[in-house]
Parts: C-alpha cells; sequence; structure tokens
C-alpha cells in the first residue's frame, strides 16, 4: 500500500520540484500534476506528484498521517482529528465516501 505525503514545492525546475514535508525534502516528479510553483502543495507517491492539493487538504492529511504514527507507536489519540473519521461515520456516509 503508499500513503499519499503532502509536499509544498519550494523550488520548481521544469518537470521536477524541490519539495518540503513530514521533516524532509526531496526532489518530485510533477509530471502527472503539470506546470507548479513555489508554494503550492502536493500528494506525493514515491517521489510523484499525483495530485495537486490546497493547502487545507494538506492539513487534513498530515492530521490523519499523524493519527496513524501515533497508533503504530502504541499512542491513545489526545485530540479531535479536526474531520470525520469513517470509524464514526453512518453508513450514508460511509457510502458517499467510497461511493458504493
Amino acid at each position: 500500500m503508499c500513503i499519499g505525503i503532502p509536499m509544498q514545492v519550494i523550488e520548481a525546475d521544469g518537470r521536477f520540484a524541490l519539495c518540503e514535508g513530514r521533516g524532509e525534502r526531496r526532489r518530485i516528479n510533477t509530471a502527472l500534476v503539470g506546470e507548479v510553483s513555489s508554494g503550492d502543495w502536493l500528494l506525493v507517491f514515491l517521489d510523484d506528484a499525483r495530485e495537486a492539493i490546497d493547502a487545507d487538504r494538506a492539513i487534513e492529511v498530515n492530521a490523519a498521517l499523524d493519527l496513524v504514527l501515533g497508533a503504530m507507536q502504541g499512542l491513545e489519540a489526545q485530540e479531535d482529528a479536526g474531520f470525520a473519521l469513517p470509524s464514526q461515520m453512518s453508513p450514508e456516509q460511509m457510502k458517499a465516501l467510497t461511493g458504493a
């Protein structure tokens, strides 16, 4: 399974961009998302940008990744996630989320 990491463009260079996110700085292939500019947010999978996202979406994804990391470290969530977790959704909300 791949997990998308939100990364912010520091410097764009043709089909690649220097990006920073979650404590890392990496050279990312941007061919699938088109032209990017400094300050743009990307959802990155294995050093390839797959989706351009906004800052709010980056915050949501980072919050979810923080929850996963905490769970992997055996920590209990101390705060509200700030968005609806699938485990707290009604069957109708889950159908809307999954398209089923």
